[in-house]
């Protein structure tokens, strides 16, 4: 929670809270500081009035509790005060250690028989080891407590049984201990689930922006992948087109004439089409009616409109399909037309210009079957085990229904790509 949360509650919350941090922060970069306040303040509070003589006479209890134990000398009274207060400079760095020295020196003291005020230090240590010490030292510590209390309470007993009950300063000792003890575990607790909910923020922040990184990285390789097979296939086409007009031209000028129609045809569809990918890619800035005029993506209608581009390039291409094609939905139709425009154009790129060309489309119950058989060469041109981005295409937009892609020589002569898709429902699907 920040300040900026904590601003409605209150200006005196808020400013707590500033207050706080501005005090956290400054323990981080000097944090002996605030161990030395302490000691400061246990001296100032609890040791000079022991030394100055002055809080303990005042009122006849107090005078004849102390009258009951040791009067110890001023240099005496000052070392045992410096062994049990200074060791909380490292109550915070090591607690056990700083406990373990001040449970020594109380013992000592009470073993000479003196009362000091200086004795809170061991209640402080207890808390700061309960605070910031390992959780396993816990016992070790109490048990020394309670030993170090029933010492206190056996003093009391001797020496002033008739000013203080010993049940009453038994209880009031090891409830003393018990608050230091349990207000440190809480504190603890406290700052251990304040730690949870920022790390568990910060790894949210983590995921959000890695989640944000890969639905970009998805998208661009789904544009990546269209603008391949948009570009590729009608650009092979142009080029098929344009070296048979070339060829053309001077015996059959008609021809020629033709091919360079088809070329603008194609040339159009391709730009039309790229213009659709790249429309849905830029932000709109004047709401739905500025946005791009986009067209419908190409499905299983049109597989032959883009037969017959070609077979105007030169091969013969023989389609047929099977199966309750037209009840699939858009998605699977794009991925069939892009990947027998894929298979298509390798057809075309490697192929002789007699080839012919063999495409079925089957549905049969769950499960979608494209098969491109041509009669060209069975070896593709290119470096060896080295696939094209094509078939990687192909084979990424099959897996996401699914479906596997298998390309390579036929026993006859010539390639075939096939590729089955599951049409199964997915859970998430209604």
């Amino acid at each position: 929670m920040t300040t900026d949360d904590l601003s409605g509650m209150g200006p005196l919350v808020a400013r707590l809270s500033r207050g706080g941090q501005r005090l956290r922060q400054a323990d981080r970069t000097h944090p002996w500081v605030l161990d030395t306040v302490v000691v400061v303040l246990v001296f100032g509070m609890f040791c000079l009035p022991d030394l100055l003589r002055g809080g303990v006479d005042d009122g006849d209890g107090p005078r004849r509790f102390r009258l009951a134990f040791t009067e110890l000398s001023v240099a005496g009274m000052l070392a045992l005060q410096a062994g049990l207060v200074l060791p909380l400079l490292w109550r915070r760095r090591k607690p056990m250690a700083a406990f373990g020295v001040i449970a020594m020196v109380f013992v000592v003291q009470w073993s000479l028989g003196a009362a000091l005020r200086a004795d809170v230090a061991l209640f402080v240590a207890l808390y700061s080891l309960a605070l910031h010490g390992r959780l396993r030292q816990l016992p070790w510590a109490a048990a020394v407590m309670a030993g170090a209390m029933l010492l206190v309470a056996v003093a009391v007993a001797v020496r002033a049984s008739a000013v203080v009950s010993v049940w009453d300063a038994l209880f009031f000792l090891l409830s003393t201990a018990t608050a230091a003890l349990a207000l440190g575990l809480v504190i603890r607790i406290r700052r251990a689930q304040l730690a949870g909910l920022r790390e568990r923020a910060a790894r949210l922040e983590i995921e959000r922006d890695q989640r944000s990184r890969l639905a970009t990285a998805t998208e661009r390789t789904r544009v990546a992948r269209e603008m391949h097979d948009i570009v590729g296939h009608n650009l092979s086409v142009i080029i098929t087109l344009a070296y048979a007009g070339a060829y053309a031209g001077d015996i059959a000028p008609e021809r020629g004439k033709e091919a360079l129609r088809l070329i603008g045809d194609t040339g159009r569809q391709a730009l039309g089409e790229l213009r659709r990918v790249l429309g849905v890619l830029r932000e709109a800035e004047d709401g739905p009616a500025g946005g791009p005029e986009l067209s419908p993506q190409p499905g299983i209608a049109d597989i032959g409109a883009l037969c017959a581009t070609v077979r105007a390039a030169g091969l013969e291409v023989v389609y047929r399909t099977s199966g309750d094609i037209e009840a699939l939905d858009g998605g699977v139709q794009l991925t069939v037309y892009r990947i027998v425009q894929e298979a298509l154009t390798n057809t075309m790129k490697h192929a002789a210009g007699d080839a012919q060309v063999h495409l079925a489309v089957a549905v049969t119950d769950t499960r979608l079957t494209i098969r491109v058989q041509d009669t060209g060469p069975a070896t593709l041109s290119g470096p060896p085990n080295e696939e094209g981005h094509g078939l990687v295409g192909m084979r990424e937009r099959a897996a996401l229904y699914g479906g596997t892609v298998s390309a390579g020589p036929t026993g006859g002569g010539g390639w075939s790509v096939e590729a089955v898709l599951d049409l199964t429902p997915r859970g998430g699907d209604r």
